[in-house]
């Protein structure tokens, strides 16, 4: 691969050290990064737009002062507008379409330095915790191609992964910065509710469930992006509670003594692997070793009334979200525009009143309450991140009967026959089954982290979940950056990188 041969020895912020000694310069990164794309991607598919020559465009022009300046960078092809350049999220409707202008979350990550080299896969509109949309394919995991690399940031995770890039953007609504990381072994926080901006188009997403971030092979670069686009926008309805100061300076300082809550048993009713049960374990017994007490226990919650709350709202957001696309392409849909399971989303979506969507995010608030008062007695919360290791490709997709159902139903518009296949928490069960762990922290708002501390038996990455109180990213990069030491991740490289 030509350009810098080094390339994968350094994190973002190791990059931009060396272009700011002039040791390299930026077009010499971005040139080793494109190289690897090119490499690599056609066994990955996790990169779905190029942007080789304004890449190298920005790479000769001054670089300014940010953090990560110089430094190659993606982003998830989905609700992160960049102006001029297509934007499909995942999404047959949208090829060709073209935003007007940067969001809020791009103009920052320009102003802290990165050089935009693409634009990485997700399915459609971010809805699954695998990605393989009918639009661009799917995306392969680089430990083994014939897995997932989960979702919906699964573009991302492949390409950290694979070293194509340091670190790249996604976005969680469900899970989706910490299911990749988890499945790619490597690093992602979600952060506090309205910690980063979803300006100047959106105030807030999934009724406040979604938050952008990036995924990265360290910590320190998740701490110094965070300190470079968190904030308030213009216009947002609401903010997180700003840190008292630079993320970056918590990583390296003493967590102290905390207290962690342990559990394997998921707020949604679903089987546990004993790969993910065994990572959770070992990281809990690591955490003891490190001098922190740690205790079995996790917050009291009806699972009868967050599943079905948290499905209201999601399909209620996938209506709104098909309704404001089509004002936003301007063209009435074809029938195969969306994928089926998309349309059946969007139509459960319709089956309900506005007072009961209204009753579902007072449930979920009251369960963010529930789970807050147990945040008052344990600092960290740590769980499997997935209930199982990284599926096969294809595995979690509806098949046979139900596949048929779907189209059906869809095809008719016969919301009627949704109970035929068992209801809204029937056709959810198997994708829970997958990610039992991960939408309760976006549903309370709170922190959570997918650190990469064990791998099973057959090389397979197996991530492990620690949630914080809200506004306490400060605690979760202090243990981070404490785990990273002693159980160091970023040698680890994938068969395909």
């Amino acid at each position: 691969m030509a350009g810098f041969a080094e390339y994968t020895a350094y994190d973002g912020l190791g990059l931009a050290e060396l272009i700011h000694n002039k040791q390299i310069s930026a077009r010499e990164a971005v040139v080793a990064a494109l190289a690897r794309i090119a490499a690599l991607n056609p066994k990955l598919n996790a990169v779905v737009t190029s942007l080789t020559e304004a890449a190298l465009a920005a790479a000769e022009k001054p670089l300014g002062t940010g953090p990560f300046a110089g430094v190659p960078f993606l982003l998830k092809d989905l609700n992160t507008p960049l102006a001029g350049v297509p934007m499909s999220n995942g999404s047959r409707y949208f090829q060709g379409f073209r935003p007007g202008q940067d969001s809020e979350l791009v103009t920052r990550y320009k102003a802290a330095g990165t050089i935009i080299l693409g634009k990485t896969n997700t399915p459609e509109f971010g809805l699954v915790p695998f990605t393989e949309p009918v639009a661009n394919g799917p995306t392969r995991n680089p430990w083994n191609v014939e897995h997932t690399p989960g979702g919906s940031s699964g573009g991302a995770g492949a390409a950290v992964a694979s070293r194509m890039v340091p670190l790249a953007h996604g976005n969680d609504g469900g899970g989706s910065l910490r299911i990749p990381a988890s499945c790619c072994g490597v690093f992602s926080l979600k952060p506090t509710r309205a910690r980063n901006p979803l300006g100047p188009e959106m105030g807030e997403h999934w009724h406040g469930a979604t938050v952008d971030h990036v995924i990265s092979r360290s910590v320190r670069d998740s701490a110094a992006m965070l300190d470079a686009t968190q904030g308030i926008d213009v216009g947002a309805p609401y903010a997180a509670i700003p840190p008292s100061r630079p993320y970056l300076a918590e990583v390296g300082t003493p967590p102290g003594r905390l207290r962690i809550a342990f559990s394997t048993v998921p707020p949604i009713p679903a089987p546990v692997h004993p790969d993910c049960i065994a990572a959770a374990e070992d990281a809990a017994r690591l955490c003891q070793s490190l001098g922190h007490h740690v205790e079995e226990a996790r917050p009291e919650i009806d699972p009868e009334i967050l599943v079905p709350a948290f499905l209201l709202v999601v399909a209620a957001e996938t209506e709104a979200e098909l309704m404001a696309s089509v004002k936003r392409v301007g063209r009435p849909p074809k029938a195969d525009d969306f994928e089926v399971p998309t349309r059946l989303l969007g139509l459960i979506g319709r089956q309900y009143s506005a007072p009961r969507l209204a009753t579902a995010v007072r449930d979920l608030h009251r369960i963010a309450r529930d789970v807050g008062r147990f945040f008052q007695t344990y600092d960290v919360m740590l769980t499997p991140t997935l209930g199982t290791p990284p599926v096969a490709i294809g595995a979690l997709q509806p098949k046979g009967f139900e596949a048929a159902m779907q189209k059906l139903i869809v095809s008719f518009n016969a919301g009627f026959l949704i109970r035929a296949l068992g209801g809204i928490d029937k056709l959810s069960q198997r994708v829970f089954d997958f990610v039992p762990f991960t939408p309760l922290f976006n549903i309370t708002g709170q922190p959570a982290m997918s650190v990469p501390l064990y791998w099973n038996a057959v090389n397979l990455p197996i991530g492990v979940q620690f949630a914080g109180r809200f506004g306490d990213e400060a605690t979760l990069f202090r243990l981070a950056a404490e785990l990273e030491t002693a159980r160091p991740w970023a040698d680890r490289q994938p068969p395909v990188s």
